[in-house]
């Protein structure tokens, strides 16, 4: 499992979650994309299982359950300041809102 996550999208949502150290996050697939009706990645405060992958950033414990790899894995998220967007950047899907039964690397 590997996850990018930037500095700035970090300190976002430290700043709008009012995050404080020793928290953790939890990022998973939420169906109902902004617009696309397809796939996006939510994000809420909650606890890692045993099984999560965690990365810690900033003081803040970032983590995804196994449920959730399939879509996350390779995928790295950002934040656009000049643009004021978080960005979800996945590879391995040609469209992530509407990911394809094969990755772009099995076609």
């Amino acid at each position: 499992m590997q996850l990018t996550l930037s500095d700035s999208v970090v300190s976002l949502y430290k700043k709008e979650m009012e995050l404080r150290d020793g928290e953790s996050v939890r990022l998973y697939v939420r169906v109902g994309g902004v617009g696309s009706g397809g796939f996006s990645v939510g994000v809420m405060r909650d606890l890692p299982t045993p099984q999560s992958f965690i990365i810690e950033k900033q003081g803040i414990s970032f983590f995804v359950t196994p449920d959730d790899f399939w879509y996350v894995d390779g995928m790295t998220i950002d934040y656009q300041t000049d643009l004021d967007r978080v960005e979800f950047i996945q590879p391995r899907f040609t469209d992530a809102a509407h990911p394809e039964e094969h990755s772009k690397k099995e076609a």
